[in-house]
């Protein structure tokens, strides 16, 4: 099976240096076998059967941004558990051939079937239904002294996982991650957690949770407190943030998409604001390239799937340009960055994929 043949465009050529280390980007977590159902009539019923317009198949969960991230030309560095099922067959080869995603810190487990996650998007929503067990060995042990790395995305836990401590001691600039917590304790201690980190990138309805305020702006300010660079993501409303060591504070607004599958496009956001501060970007342009490829994510069906390459970041910064109407657009010089960028993306920079479960060719 051949690799994607694309070019890569490196969005940190110009700032990266020799002691920059073996990745930009590290992560850990959990792959899933993602099975996307988009264009649902409605949420199924007992003892009935619908049909969906749409379907893909994917590497999920921590594969979502590590996926995002290798498409927006960082070095990506992967630990996780994979099963030696053909769902791990699948999301080892897409991962490592495809993607290029480097997985050598990450381990074929024999006997553990790999986690499954059934995604339906009704409503410009989605429901999931997910089905694993534990992996029996933890991201520390996959991960051991971590390697040189620009940054990382750690999970903001109760306990700092022992992999990332050793991280941020070594320099690396943690951005933080959280799940939903269903008990809804929201212990304080994951607060003060944030001293480890560079940035915390919660949505709305987590950062409120997180601080006990009672409006996103609120918990924005709580969170600006405890940590450098805090964001907090408001779906169609766009993204607040404040960066504490440049001294700026922002709101960009979305851009105005149809969203046909929201799955995996706060990922895109994540990775692609990681590369904007990796780039050293004002936090004003950090914040609309992110929210640029969540857009660009949610038009097509989700998770790693949609997540945009440059070569669809460069597609949509010409066809916007092309069009009358927008040429010296409001919207179009918010983006004026980009225009510098764009014009070293080759032709051939890799494009999202468009996939079901089939051969690695067809991804």
């Amino acid at each position: 099976m051949e690799a994607n043949p694309t070019r890569r465009f490196d969005p940190l050529a110009a700032v990266r240096t020799q002691a920059a280390g073996e990745f930009d980007l590290l992560l850990a977590g959990t792959v899933f076998q993602d099975i996307i159902f988009t264009g649902l009539p409605h949420a199924p019923e007992p003892g009935t059967e619908i049909w969906s317009e749409g379907m893909g198949s994917c590497p999920g969960g921590v594969a979502n941004q590590a996926i995002a991230a290798a498409r927006l030309g960082l070095r990506t560095g992967l630990a996780a558990a994979f099963g030696d099922d053909g769902y791990g067959d699948y999301n080892w080869k897409v991962l490592d051939r495809q993607e290029h995603v480097d997985l050598s810190l990450s381990r074929r487990v024999p006997g553990w079937h790999s986690p499954v996650t059934v995604s339906l998007s009704v409503d410009h929503d989605r429901s999931m239904v997910t089905h694993g067990h534990p992996a029996p060995v933890t991201s520390s042990e996959l991960i051991g002294k971590p390697p040189r790395a620009l940054a990382a995305v750690a999970d903001l836990g109760h306990e700092l996982e022992p992999w990332a401590l050793a991280a941020h001691k070594e320099g690396v600039k943690l951005f933080g991650d959280v799940g939903w917590d269903p008990t809804g304790e929201w212990a304080h201690a994951r607060l003060a957690n944030l001293q480890y980190f560079h940035a915390f990138m919660p949505n709305q309805r987590e950062a409120m949770a997180f601080t006990g305020k009672n409006d996103p702006w609120a918990a924005l300010y709580s969170l600006a407190d405890r940590v450098p660079v805090a964001v907090v993501t408001l779906g169609a409303q766009g993204a607040v943030a404040v960066d504490s060591e440049t001294g700026e504070e922002e709101w960009v607004p979305s851009l105005p998409v149809a969203a046909y599958d929201p799955t995996g496009a706060g990922d895109c956001f994540g990775a692609a604001f990681i590369v904007g501060s990796l780039a050293g970007w004002p936090l004003s342009d950090r914040l609309r390239f992110a929210n640029l490829c969540a857009a660009l994510a949610v038009q097509e069906v989700g998770g790693s799937l949609a997540a945009p390459g440059w070569g669809d970041i460069a597609d949509w910064w010409k066809r916007a340009n092309a069009r009358p109407e927008r040429r010296g657009s409001q919207w179009l010089r918010r983006y004026s960055f980009l225009a510098d960028i764009v014009r070293d993306v080759p032709q051939e920079a890799q494009r999202r994929a468009a996939a079901t479960i089939a051969h690695l060719s067809d991804a």
